[in-house]
């Protein structure tokens, strides 16, 4: 049986993703779609150049909403990263554009039948997660974003770098939203075996957190867009879902203890999300889950 997946909004993330997925033969069925007609057609016939040298084969088609019916997979990663460059660094700057895109592009797969997963890349994630759910009708744990999958990774090389570990060998969570009212649950992290708390002081935590955050800043304004960090996120999401994998990521998911969507760690297959974990917070950092929660669902009210 064939493996189907769709990329909807082909800029830098888009693209990078698509050749992620491409390269290493994660599906047999590409559709890549975006509103830049042009772009699109040459992405496709620069993926049918590279076909020869690659190991593995894809079908790629451009552009066609009506093949989405039998997808295993779409990713949202539509947006104007444009807006994203603005004096006042507002990570919701593109949510004017991004709400009224989801609509359409909603009712276009609710149209065809859709009954896959859909993963959202499409900032703010969080907020367009919620608006893709309730606009698509999907089952709220078929409808998941990369959340702090991509944070996580900022937080664990700026921990790897600190002790001298592979970031891979770094355990723990950024949670809540992608975006300002983030954190990183330091109760959750360890490294070299140990609870990071054992190995150095509050204020080393604080400095490890502005690393990861200013990291995040460096590639922006270095190159005025992020790609191959939140395509490799989006990328893992897609496999794990794809692998059946039931694999434990810090991702974009229905959160019922403060009814909404944000980041949390859950435990992801074939049919989204299998089963949410039960961390054990502290009480200043169930606070700032509560925060960062009521801050979504502020911004989801606003556009809907």
């Amino acid at each position: 049986m064939s493996r189907k997946v769709a990329i909807i909004g082909m800029g830098n993330v888009g693209a990078a993703v698509a050749h992620g997925l491409i390269a290493q033969g994660a599906f047999d069925d590409y559709v890549l779609i975006d509103t830049n007609e042009a772009k699109v057609k040459a992405d496709a016939l620069d993926f049918q150049d590279a076909a020869a040298n690659l190991n593995h084969h894809a079908n790629i088609t451009v552009n066609s909403y009506e093949t989405l019916a039998d997808a295993d997979v779409i990713i949202s990663a539509l947006g104007n990263i444009k807006l994203q460059d603005n004096s006042n660094a507002d990570r919701f700057a593109e949510l004017p554009f991004t709400s009224k895109e989801v609509i359409e592009v909603s009712k276009k797969i609710k149209e065809v039948g859709f009954k896959g997963i859909l993963i959202a890349i499409t900032n703010p994630v969080d907020v367009v997660t919620s608006l893709y759910q309730h606009y698509t009708g999907l089952p709220k744990e078929r409808v998941i974003g990369t959340g702090t999958l991509l944070d996580t990774a900022r937080m664990k090389r700026a921990v790897g770098v600190r002790f001298e570990v592979d970031p891979r060998s770094v355990y723990g969570y950024n949670l809540g939203e992608h975006g300002n009212s983030q954190f990183t649950a330091w109760s959750q992290v360890r490294v070299k075996g140990q609870p990071i708390s054992k190995l150095t002081s509050e204020e080393v935590l604080e400095e490890i957190a502005t690393e990861a955050m200013k990291g995040g800043h460096t590639v922006f304004y270095g190159k005025k867009y992020t790609s191959y960090g939140i395509a490799s996120a989006a990328i893992r999401l897609a496999l794990a879902v794809i692998s059946d994998a039931h694999e434990e990521l810090p991702v974009t998911n229905y959160y019922a203890p403060l009814d909404t969507y944000l980041s949390y760690p859950a435990l992801v297959g074939r049919s989204g999300i299998i089963e949410q974990l039960q961390l054990t917070l502290t009480e200043e950092e169930e606070a700032k889950l509560a925060r960062s929660a009521q801050f979504i669902q502020e911004k989801f009210a606003e556009h809907i």
